[in-house]
């Protein structure tokens, strides 16, 4: 309540991050090492008010990397919650797709945002990314082999969790399906 007697409406805080998995020929991840913290990325970030994931996917790459990636099929959602001073996090990672030869040659860092990048096995990406992103990763990375988006929350995909799947319409029943966990 208001010091004028009014309930006032607090709005939730909540963030929104857009990422894209992004390979190349020989299915190594794209990593990127940005100068504001101490662990590995991938290419992506904070979706911006009144903008789109996808849209928000795709401006981060151009931004990280100065490539115009079109983001391909959503591979996952998670939902990271609040810890410390950071606020709870909806993220969703696209399939960047798998980069040619010449498409790498093409990459130009911008230095306020990476610092160096590199390509690297998902062994490899498990000591350098955080252990959330990573999970993420792993999972997008599984599901680049499905038609489904997996649902996951804080990185792990629960045995009650659900895929979305693209092609089925709004409100559709057989969009929900149960989780392989095979």
């Amino acid at each position: 309540m208001s010091d004028d007697g009014h309930f006032t409406a607090r709005l939730p805080t909540k963030r929104m991050a857009a990422d894209c998995l992004i390979t190349d020929q020989a299915n190594r991840l794209l990593v990127l090492k940005p100068p504001y913290k101490p662990t590995w990325d991938i290419p992506g970030g904070v979706v911006e008010r009144d903008e789109s994931p996808r849209l928000a996917a795709q401006r981060e790459v151009v931004e990280e990397i100065g490539l115009l990636v079109e983001p391909g099929r959503l591979l996952a959602v998670d939902w990271i919650p609040q810890s410390g001073d950071f606020t709870e996090i909806v993220a969703f990672l696209f399939d960047g797709g798998v980069l040619a030869p010449a498409d790498i040659e093409r990459i130009v860092l911008q230095p306020t945002e990476v610092t160096s990048s590199r390509f690297v096995t998902l062994d490899e990406a498990a000591h350098l990314l955080d252990p959330e992103q990573f999970a993420r990763v792993a999972a997008g990375f599984k599901n680049r082999r499905t038609p489904d988006a997996v649902y996951l929350e804080n990185g792990v995909a629960s045995t009650s969790a659900t895929v979305v799947r693209e092609d089925c319409g709004h409100g559709d029943q057989s969009a929900a399906n149960s989780l392989d966990q095979s």
